[in-house]
């Protein structure tokens, strides 16, 4: 699943996130659909199930963290940038403002990191708790 993303505006750029989330918000509807219930074990393999959903959360994992890591090293080398022109000119207003805003637009995206890592904890607990009978993980 690919998405485009914006790192200019961070607003459009949680949203996007918030799509690329989709899987994790849903994981325990995802595995209730997945899995079978005592009276459809025959029917369908748990462990591909597990597997495949699995494999679907890591990718989901890998392409957040890119783009939120890409959108930080923009920002910050915006922010860099700004910093060496605020230097030149220390007195222009609007300068400063646009030096803060990017600053502020930073620490935003890395604390979109630490969410990222929340997200991942719940979803993996949760995804560990439903597929342990069927899957090692170690394996995985």
């Amino acid at each position: 699943m690919s998405f485009k993303y914006e790192c200019g505006d961070f607003s459009q750029f949680q949203e996007q996130l918030k799509k690329m989330r989709d899987l994790d918000d849903k994981i325990i509807y995802a595995l209730n659909t997945s899995l079978p219930t005592e009276s459809f074990k025959g029917q369908v393999n748990p462990e591909a199930k597990c597997r495949e959903l699995h494999k679907q959360l890591n990718a989901g994992y890998g392409d957040r963290q890119e783009a939120i890591k890409k959108c930080i090293l923009v920002c910050a080398d915006s922010v860099k940038q700004l910093k060496e022109k605020r230097e030149e000119s220390r007195d222009d207003v609007a300068l400063n403002k646009q030096f803060k805003t990017e600053q502020r637009k930073l620490r935003l995206l890395q604390a979109e990191l630490s969410v990222e890592d929340i997200i991942r904890e719940r979803t993996q607990k949760t995804f560990r708790e439903r597929c342990r009978l069927f899957v090692n993980f170690d394996t995985l």
